[in-house]
């Protein structure tokens, strides 16, 4: 029998949490996590380089870019452009359920 265990974390989106604890849960190292930054994947909520503060999203791409990382042994210009890339694929996959929903809709009798 395998037991898989999964950590949830309910995320609220108007909360904030500081650069340290970025780092802290995502097991990235600060530097790592200030690159993200420069590069536009991370976008702090203020604008203090000295004392960046994150929306609670950040958590979830910080992971995601910590994973990429580690699976796939990327460096930083590579762990880039995966994060773009997976950023663009979930613009267009909720762009077409977008466009999928309008469609029902259109096609629903008034």
């Amino acid at each position: 029998m395998t037991v898989h265990i999964t950590e949830t974390v309910w995320l609220n989106a108007s909360d904030i949490c500081s650069l340290e604890h970025i780092v802290e849960v995502s097991g990235l190292s600060q530097q790592d996590v200030l690159d993200l930054v420069d590069t536009g994947i991370l976008k702090p909520s203020n604008d203090d380089p000295h004392n960046y503060f994150f929306h609670t999203e950040c958590v979830v791409l910080a992971r995601r870019a910590r994973r990429l990382r580690d699976d796939f042994e990327l460096d930083p210009s590579g762990l880039t452009l995966a994060m773009r890339l997976l950023r663009r694929m979930d613009e267009l996959e909720s762009e077409l359920q977008a466009l999928r929903a309008r469609q029902i809709r259109s096609r629903i009798p008034d």
